[in-house]
């Protein structure tokens, strides 16, 4: 029996990194945690974000999960150090592929968007300091974006608004790429994508992390070749409107869902 991928997130939207893990690694069995029930972590404080982590890696510790990927900004920020310190495999976070892939973009104006958490942690410009001191970097808050992605607008008029009101900060400041720095965001991409316009990038840390892991960890993965790998995925709180965004993320029903208590 091979060891499963361990994701977990606040909610839904680290199935986006979910499927850039499959994309990359497609043997690989894969089990997701969706803390649906106690989203969003970003509105939260850290003491509790990272108590939130902590019982979500003991949870999938007990799926014998081989790597731990945290496929949420926050909790990247504010609890990566203890789930490291905690975890008996190796911990990925979204925070850092996630810068370097911004600065791989060769922009010397960066900005950053995510949760209120994510962006007081002050994670993403904490990393993009150590390894760029020379970039600029900019940081806004989008409380209102996780709700809209929840719900599916990923693609609408309001969507539209609410971004450019976020945004406006940012483009005069003449960034040149912004980090979604919220698994959330990719699904608002269109919007986002009409707000910034053509010359600014948009940077998700999804196919980063990915990479990372393939690229630090092949020594435990080894499955090329293998059958594709199976989807677990588990939320703590299975409402209509996270099913339907799951659908629209994978592209088809969950192959094997369940509500767990943690």
């Amino acid at each position: 029996m091979t060891r499963p991928i361990g994701i977990f997130d606040s909610g839904v939207g680290g199935l986006t990194v979910l499927g850039a893990l499959r994309e990359r690694l497609p043997g690989e069995d894969l089990v997701y945690l969706g803390d649906t029930a106690r989203l969003p972590y970003g509105t939260k404080s850290a003491a509790t974000v990272q108590r939130y982590a902590l019982n979500a890696a003991a949870h999938l510790a007990e799926h014998d999960v081989k790597l731990l990927v945290v496929a949420c900004n926050t909790a990247s920020s504010y609890a990566l150090d203890a789930l490291t310190a905690a975890s008996p495999v190796p911990v990925i976070g979204v925070v850092e592929p996630g810068a370097r892939a911004a600065l791989a973009t060769g922009a010397r104006r960066i900005g950053v968007i995510g949760t209120e958490g994510t962006v007081r942690s002050g994670a993403y410009q904490t990393a993009l300091a150590r390894l760029a001191p020379s970039v600029e970097v900019e940081a806004v808050a989008c409380p209102l974006l996780v709700p809209l992605a929840e719900e599916g607008w990923g693609d609408h008029p309001v969507t539209d608004e609410v971004a450019r009101i976020y945004l406006e900060p940012l483009l005069a400041r003449g960034v040149e790429t912004v980090i979604l720095g919220c698994t959330h965001y990719p699904l608002l991409r269109p919007s986002l994508e009409r707000v910034v316009g053509p010359r600014v990038r948009l940077v998700d840390s999804a196919s980063a992390v990915a990479e990372t892991l393939a690229r630090d960890h092949a020594g435990l993965l080894g499955t090329t070749g293998r059958r594709p790998g199976a989807i677990r995925l588990e939320l703590t709180d299975a409402s209509d409107r996270f099913l339907r965004i799951t659908r629209a993320i994978l592209g088809a029903d969950p192959e094997r869902l369940e509500l767990v208590d943690i």
